[in-house]
């Protein structure tokens, strides 16, 4: 097997200067240096690095970013530094931890028939954004298919996020997820509440596949584990991952009970008891009773219309019809009414806390 190691090059005006800053302050270690009568390029490693530091290189001095888990305790503290080269040093935490935005409360409905445009994402997957403002960062809402299906080039990967829910619109999806046991199939209907940092891969599709993500909050890293091999020999449902248990839930033979709302009927992902009330998702159809004007008090109220029609009305908004592909969000405290509703309607209801009070306005 052929030897290859890889250097990035820094320039320098004068190398004697340069070395106590890199192999002290930095911590870094000098591996190489030459010529021995008058030096004029050393080399260096450390923290992942190879750094080759030459007098004379063309290059810009560039930035330097070193991760730790104590940034604190590295570099006397300093935060931000500049070597003799000009070379920039940024020190941040490794592992930052998940900052969740103040949530900017809106009403909105995002219609299919409005031609959103789908950006090619993640592992080729086609992406349309069902919530464009994001509620100043709070959320994002994603419908997302896999054009023609079959295998997915996925990797093992995890995301540092605060909540992520993925539910099987249309078709089948099989994913193969950390300490959950062999590769599951969530087809139409069911829903996965993925804990943060569970590694997990996507493995196959089918043709149709079209799944709704959503994720708290908006922008969230993803991570590949280039190590770890799915599926893990060790099988923990139980685990938790950050006060969080992984879900799978089936639509299959569950049980339906009246909704929040006159009206409809709906049956429980059972996510809300899974998440310590984080996040709530309930499926939603058509009941008995008449519809009534009603106002909540959770931080983040996000619909999506998976099947039929309905018409959602909104204090100061003119109605809005739905049908299927349409998505929307209700602030806390403004009055609404859903009404129309065609006999084979159904939504996802998603709720940030989970549990929360709704006041209703006959």
């Amino acid at each position: 097997m052929t030897d290859i190691v890889a250097e990035m090059r820094l320039p320098t005006q004068e190398l004697r200067d340069d070395l106590p800053f890199y192999t002290k302050t930095l911590g870094m270690r000098l591996d190489m240096i030459f010529p021995a009568d008058n030096p004029i390029t050393a080399v260096l490693s450390g923290h992942g690095l190879r750094l080759r530091i030459e007098k004379g290189a063309p290059e810009a001095p560039g930035t330097i970013r070193i991760l730790t888990d104590n940034p604190d305790g590295f570099a006397e503290g300093q935060r931000h530094l500049t070597a003799p080269n000009g070379t920039k040093i940024e020190i941040d935490d490794l592992h930052p931890p998940v900052v969740m935005p103040v949530t900017e409360h809106t009403f909105a409905v995002r219609r299919l028939a409005d031609q959103a445009p789908w950006v090619i994402g993640r592992a080729g997957m086609n992406y349309r954004d069902l919530l464009p403002s994001r509620l100043g960062g709070a959320i994002i809402a994603s419908h997302i298919r896999i054009p023609g299906g079959g295998k997915v080039p996925d990797m093992v990967h995890f995301h540092r996020v605060g909540f992520q829910l993925i539910f099987c619109y249309r078709g089948w999806v099989d994913v193969v997820y950390e300490d959950q046991g062999p590769k599951i199939r969530l087809t139409a209907g069911d829903c996965f509440i993925q804990p943060p940092e569970i590694r997990h891969r996507v493995l196959e599709a089918s043709e149709d596949i079209e799944v709704i993500e959503i994720g708290v909050p908006a922008e969230h890293i993803t991570e590949i584990d280039h190590d770890m091999n799915l599926p893990t020999k060790v099988h923990r449902p139980e685990r938790e991952w950050q006060g969080q248990r992984f879900v799978f839930n089936r639509c299959e033979g569950a049980d339906w009970v009246p909704f929040r709302l006159p009206g409809y009927m709906c049956r429980d992902t059972t996510i809300a008891g899974n998440t310590r009330n984080l996040a709530g998702v309930q499926v939603v159809r058509k009941g008995d009773g008449a519809p009534v004007w009603a106002a909540h008090d959770t931080d983040i109220m996000f619909g999506f219309v998976m099947h039929g029609s309905a018409i959602l009305e909104g204090e100061g908004n003119p109605p809005s019809p739905m049908v299927g592909g349409d998505a929307f969000v209700i602030p806390p405290g403004l009055k609404t009414r859903l009404t129309g509703a065609s006999d084979d309607f159904e939504m996802m209801e998603v709720s940030l806390p989970g549990r929360f009070n709704t006041k209703l306005m006959p």
